[in-house]
């Protein structure tokens, strides 16, 4: 009978996590995940294989993660809330960078620099998310497009794809030092220059909501 682990995986891999954010894969090393987590190097390897295929479970959690986070704002509704949602989800990730003082950036943003050119699973996973984030974008745009908030001959798939690229390049200007009223201004900018129907107002996106509070590293941009 298999002895029961005597350690809490969530939490283990919540500090490797917090390990590979800080110091990036290669400059990772077992000894320092084997510090971080209280485990001795034998128990990491049992548990979780070897360095790669432990990132590569930290960084599978991270893209559900963010892809949550999302669905969380896009979750779709009524087509009349759709620009709301879609504008509180652009302002969100533009605060959550401003509100990121160390300047780690995105677990998704650093794993997929340093790794997707040579590690397939790395590059897939990143795609996947991107895929995912872009099909969130896009419906709340169809959905404001069908209420009339959004110029209904845009095309939603070129759209969603400005605001994703803004969105993490949010994350990547942020990350170079520019300062969150210039992120946040970013933001605004973006979404007030969606196309709106001939002689309807900007008032909708073009409104300052107050700021919301940063969410967990879990929920990084």
């Amino acid at each position: 009978m298999a002895r029961p682990r005597a350690f809490d995986e969530r939490q283990v891999l919540e500090r490797a996590r917090e390990q590979f954010w800080t110091t990036g894969y290669a400059g990772t090393r077992m000894d320092d995940i084997a510090q971080a987590t209280g485990l001795g190097k034998g128990s990491l390897y049992g548990a979780f294989g070897d360095k790669g295929k432990l990132f590569h479970r930290v960084f599978g959690d991270w893209c559900t993660a963010v892809v949550e986070v999302a669905e969380a704002r896009l979750a779709g509704g009524p087509d009349a809330e759709a620009l709301a949602r879609l504008s509180g989800y652009v302002r969100l990730m533009a605060e959550n960078t401003a509100s990121d003082t160390e300047r780690r950036g995105c677990l998704l943003a650093k794993g997929a620099a340093e790794l997707a050119q040579h590690d397939p699973t790395v590059a897939g996973r990143s795609a996947e998310t991107m895929t995912a984030l872009l099909a969130l974008l896009r419906t709340e745009i169809s959905a404001a497009q069908r209420h009339g908030d959004i110029d209904g001959a845009a095309d939603p798939e070129r759209l969603a794809a400005l605001l994703l690229t803004v969105v993490r390049g949010i994350e990547a200007v942020g990350k170079a030092g520019l300062d969150p009223a210039t992120l946040r201004n970013i933001a605004d900018t973006a979404l007030a220059v969606l196309p709106v129907p001939e002689g309807r107002n900007r008032s909708a996106t073009g409104r300052s909501p107050a700021r919301e509070n940063r969410l967990g590293a879990a929920t990084a941009t």
